[in-house]
């Protein structure tokens, strides 16, 4: 059965605060992991214009490319390298206002600008992580943090 999201209008803060409870719902009786992040990155891409959105799960000691939206990406990314692997190995959010002068950054294209990547933490362990880029320099603060961090500590009750 098809579902819709329904864009929310206003600030950055009132779309994520209308987003969750749908994306809640949008999942709701579907076990698939695989369907649900992948639902989960088209409506994060749908609702903020984001360039890519996506997920990468922790497979052996790589991050793997999982389900996104967006352009070809990165397949495999090692712990501790890029902003993927350095968010994996931290365990914490990391926000890059602009990659190009991130220690490591892996370009997987050259039109991002900037990104946030939140891990998926289960049962103290990263599982994945949440991938973001934008197209605009600086384009992810503190609202995007905490909104998204909520989101994959919801996620992760559902993986």
């Amino acid at each position: 059965m098809s579902k819709e999201i329904a864009l929310s209008q206003g600030t950055k803060k009132e779309k994520y605060e209308g987003l969750l409870p749908q994306l809640i719902s949008l999942v709701e009786g579907e076990s698939d992991a695989t369907a649900n992040l992948a639902n989960i990155s088209a409506a994060l891409k749908e609702t903020f214009s984001f360039f890519w959105v996506g997920f990468y799960l922790v497979k052996g000691d790589e991050l793997v490319l999982g389900p996104f939206q967006g352009t070809i990406a990165c397949t495999r990314i090692k712990k501790g390298k890029g902003v993927c692997g350095k968010a994996w190995e931290e365990k914490k959010i990391i926000l890059v206002e602009d990659v190009s002068v991130f220690p490591g950054h892996i370009a997987c294209s050259s039109i991002s600008k900037s990104e946030i990547v939140v891990p998926l933490i289960q049962n103290g362990i990263v599982i994945g992580v949440l991938d973001v880029d934008s197209e605009e320099l600086a384009n992810f603060d503190a609202t995007d943090s905490q909104h998204l961090e909520e989101l994959c500590s919801w996620l992760v009750t559902i993986l």
